[in-house]
């Protein structure tokens, strides 16, 4: 094997990794959108269930006022 060779094996190992390289960052960047997407998205949910948490609340509450005003008149 003359330096010829050794060059170009060196050149074609620094290609490669280059290429891994940029399919790391590339991959990596993907993960982190997903990961910035699946966070948006809990959020979301968690306002839309404590949303859900205060209506009920609220209904519960009117329908306990109901019920007391109800058996009130009923004496």
């Amino acid at each position: 094997m003359d330096s010829r060779d050794v060059i170009a094996l060196l050149v074609e190992i620094r290609d490669l990794q280059r290429a891994h390289l940029e399919e790391y960052r590339r991959v990596t960047q993907e993960s982190l959108e997903l990961s910035r997407r699946a966070v948006a998205r809990q959020e979301q949910f968690g306002r839309l269930y404590r949303g859900v948490v205060a209506v009920g609340a609220l209904v519960l509450i009117g329908a306990g006022v109901v019920l007391a005003y109800l058996l009130r008149a009923v004496r």
